[in-house]
């Protein structure tokens, strides 16, 4: 599997473990003390850390870190869009698609050739 590939793979579940660790306490933990929450959510962000590292690591073999960084806020916004809408039941509103653009334009100028 190329190293392109395998960075956007790994980093894609990465995020969702991320996007859970940092906001799937806000359904139904809320009542929760928030220690609790906060280790609960280290537990998950473990998992994590296991993907992102290795994705970085791969990653850095072909992109340098400015493109590895932009990606990663790229698939991130990917996956939280669904996420708060599917999980948090949160609705979308127009600056969603502002801010994709904006990602979307870092994302082009951090891999447009010179």
């Amino acid at each position: 599997m190329s190293p392109y590939l395998s960075t956007v793979l790994l980093l894609v579940c990465s995020n969702v473990f991320m996007t859970f660790a940092w906001y799937g306490h806000l359904r139904g933990m809320s009542g929760k003390p928030w220690l609790l929450v906060a280790l609960a959510s280290w537990g998950v962000a473990l998992f994590e850390y296991l993907l992102q590292v290795p994705a970085n690591r791969i990653g850095y073999t072909v992109m340098d870190v400015g493109k590895l960084k932009v990606l990663q806020e790229v698939i991130a916004l990917s996956v939280f869009a669904p996420f708060a809408v599917l999980y948090l039941r949160h609705k979308l509103t127009w600056d969603y698609l502002w801010a994709s653009l904006c990602i979307a334009a870092a994302a082009y100028f951090i891999f447009r050739k010179h």
